[in-house]
């Protein structure tokens, strides 16, 4: 069974626990990523995750996603407008069941799929364990803006490293995509997780290291924090370049957000 998808499926239930007990108003409320309300996010994460989730069985369904999304985006529409065709105006608490109902479904397949199998995306393929480990990871970030917006204090758990890996993974994508010399070799990481467990990659005798928590590492790399408002402690030009450009998600290089944009709000 594929632990991947159980955390996927974990992550998604902590945040669909936090947004049952709000009511239908709070759905419209606007978050700090864009602009997006908890509507947008959700039916987000609910139309990519059917993406993932049909690109298992790589047939028509996929080849008509696939093309229809590209249409749209070609000639203009924008994510709000393309996933509105497969969400058909769902709001609220019922597109909030609708996510829940499809993400609680769609781990018992990716739990019994070939880990190594090779699965279509819009970009490059991938193996059926980076794809549902990029759902957990695209989840997670999303969902930063509305923790942040409700000013709840986020508490993670140790599922996290599938992200972290994802993060480190991505290091020479990020020079890549920003046009950047690519360096020798990444830098050290050690991070410590939710749970206090010390997690480390790389060479230790790397002079470039990040070290601190796990989660804040992860909030770098997401794009949901800027370096300068987290407290890792980078050392070396490489490990501060890296830290400034980071980005684990595909697509053109962006720009993290300002420092003091993305924060907790005070209620």
């Amino acid at each position: 069974m594929l632990q991947q998808a159980y955390d996927f499926c974990d992550e998604s239930n902590a945040i669909y626990d936090l947004l049952s007990n709000i009511n239908e108003d709070q759905f419209n409320e606007s978050t700090l990523f864009k602009g997006w309300t908890f509507n947008n996010v959700i039916g987000h994460l609910h139309v990519w995750n059917y993406a993932a989730d049909i690109s298992l069985k790589d047939g028509d369904e996929w080849k008509e996603f696939a093309n229809s999304a590209l249409k749209a985006f070609g000639g203009g529409s924008t994510f709000s407008e393309f996933e509105n065709t497969i969400i058909k105006g769902a709001k609220g608490k019922e597109l909030l069941n609708i996510w829940k109902e499809y993400y609680s479904n769609m781990t018992e397949r990716f739990a019994v799929a070939d880990p190594k199998k090779r699965v279509k995306w819009m970009g490059p393929d991938m193996s059926v364990r980076s794809s549902i480990s990029a759902r957990h990871m695209e989840t997670w970030a999303h969902a930063q803006a509305i923790y942040d917006a409700l000013g709840v204090d986020r508490v993670n758990e140790d599922r996290i490293k599938n992200i972290v890996i994802i993060g480190n993974n991505t290091f020479k994508y990020c020079f890549t995509i920003n046009k950047k010399n690519l360096p020798a070799e990444t830098p050290y990481l050690k991070l410590t997780s939710p749970s206090g467990e010390i997690w480390e990659f790389n060479n230790q005798e790397n002079d470039n290291f990040i070290q601190g928590l796990a989660e804040e590492f992860c909030q770098v790399v997401t794009q949901v924090r800027n370096i300068d408002d987290v407290n890792l402690n980078v050392k070396g030009e490489i490990a501060n370049e890296w830290m400034s450009i980071a980005q684990c998600f595909a697509g053109a290089a962006e720009q993290p957000p300002k420092p003091g944009l993305r924060k907790k709000v005070k209620k």
